[in-house]
């Protein structure tokens, strides 16, 4: 029984990146990293927080929790074998403000995006490789059409 769990223990310690839960091969909470649009663009890495109610969260600390900016994925099954997977950011604007000569951070404004997608029980990977990529090929800085809706604020006519 022993060399049985060392041989468990090993195996678990061979495999850093995935976990596998009932023959499902999952992604384990790790850093990412995210490239903002500065005029030099900065890379921004979010470090795990933590797993509640099979949401992963990754935060950018700031040194001060309510100003961390904040990323967190789910995927849920819906019961009848089809997938939501969802993506949340927010990005908390933080400011200092003084009230009788104590300073406090303060939340002035928070910016929120939400991606999600559903898929079929019957999609095939490639068709969810497929969707995946456009959503992201069109929040592209030349695709117009979405992100001078987004970033610039106009409307589309």
């Amino acid at each position: 029984m022993d060399q049985a769990i060392k041989f468990l223990i090993r195996l678990y310690e061979a495999i850093p990146l995935h976990i596998t839960v009932r023959n499902i091969l999952m992604p384990q909470l790790q850093n990412l990293v995210l490239t903002d649009r500065a005029g030099t663009p900065v890379n921004h890495t979010f470090v795990p927080r933590d797993i509640v109610g099979n949401v992963g969260t990754v935060v950018e600390s700031t040194g001060v929790p309510v100003g961390d900016k904040r990323v967190s994925a789910s995927l849920r099954n819906t019961g009848n074998g089809n997938y939501i997977g969802t993506i949340r950011f927010v990005f908390p604007i933080v400011n200092d403000q003084t009230i009788n000569g104590v300073t406090t951070p303060v939340v002035v404004r928070t910016t929120y995006a939400d991606v999600e997608f559903k898929f079929s029980a019957s999609s095939t990977e490639q068709e969810r490789k497929d969707a995946v990529g456009q959503v992201e090929s069109a929040l592209g800085s030349a695709k117009t059409l979405i992100n001078d809706m987004l970033v610039k604020l106009q409307g589309i006519y």
